[in-house]
């Protein structure tokens, strides 16, 4: 199961009962199809089936490539903690990254730290709506 067909479930499930003459609000439907699938609940069964569709796990050391703030890179993770979907991540460039985008001056970082979500990229946007970070392993490296 993934998180969309659970929630089309919890969707159906509270059409159906409504049709039955039994209203339901949406986040009930969710608790109800959470503990179907034998979770406590729905954040439970949220974190489990996100962690199932995660991609390949980041870990401390690992070599990585993205964006930051709309600029390419790659680098090293050297610190990561907390759960997949609030994870703080530490990366060192390689080659500094410029996050000025004007011509008559720069700003060139090292280093940065973000939190990103279990799909590698940061909670915080950019003005055009990017993420200001996007991470994965670099695969052309080995661990």
């Amino acid at each position: 199961m993934t998180l969309d067909e659970a929630k089309a479930q919890a969707k159906a499930l509270r059409a159906a009962l409504l049709a039955q003459g039994t209203a339901i609000s949406h986040a009930q439907a969710l608790e109800l199809i959470a503990r179907q699938q034998g979770a406590r609940d729905w954040n439970t069964l949220h974190a489990r089936l996100a962690q199932r569709n995660a991609p390949a796990e980041l870990a401390l050391n690992d070599r990585v490539r993205g964006r930051y703030l709309g600029q390419p890179f790659t680098g090293q993770i050297i610190g990561l903690s907390g759960p997949a979907s609030h994870r703080q991540i530490s990366i060192r460039f390689d080659r500094p990254v410029d996050v000025v985008r004007f011509k008559s001056f720069s700003n060139l970082r090292h280093q940065i730290r973000a939190t990103i979500d279990e799909h590698g990229r940061s909670h915080r946007h950019t003005s055009d709506g990017e993420p200001q970070l996007i991470v994965e392993a670099d695969k052309d490296s080995a661990r």
